[in-house]
C-alpha cells in the first residue's frame, strides 16, 4: 500500500526515495518508466533519476492502475490515453478518504 500520510517537500527525490515511498522495488520504478509516456524523471550527471513532484503524481496514478485496481500494463496504458485527468482525480479522492478513515480510526482509537 502507498505511503500517504507522508509529507511532499523536496523538489527531487533519488529512485531510492520514490520507491520506499511506494513500497516497491527501485526496478519496478525503472521498468515503469519504459513502459509509460508519462513518467520521465531528469537525470544528473551521473545518470542518477531525478523525480520531480509531477513525475510523483504520474506513478501515483501509475500505481493506482496497476498496483490496487489490478489493471494489465497495456490497460493501464489505454486508460492513461483515453482520461488522464479523470483517473488523476479518482486517485486523489481515494487518497483523501484514506486520510480522512485513518483520521477517522485514531479518533476512535483516543476514546
Amino acid at each position: 500500500m502507498l505511503k500517504t500520510n507522508r509529507k511532499i517537500e523536496k523538489i527531487y527525490y533519488s529512485i531510492g526515495e520514490v520507491a520506499e515511498l511506494f513500497e516497491v522495488n527501485a526496478s519496478l520504478i525503472r521498468f515503469w518508466e519504459k513502459e509509460f509516456d508519462i513518467l520521465k524523471p531528469q537525470k544528473n550527471k551521473k545518470g542518477n533519476r531525478l523525480f520531480t513532484q509531477q513525475d510523483l503524481n504520474n506513478l501515483r496514478i501509475i500505481y493506482h492502475l496497476v498496483k490496487e485496481r489490478g489493471y494489465t500494463l497495456q490497460g493501464a496504458k489505454e486508460k492513461l490515453k483515453q482520461n488522464k485527468e479523470d483517473v488523476g482525480k479518482e486517485v486523489e479522492i481515494i487518497e483523501s478518504l484514506t486520510r480522512i478513515k485513518e483520521f477517522l480510526m485514531e479518533l476512535k482509537h483516543q476514546m
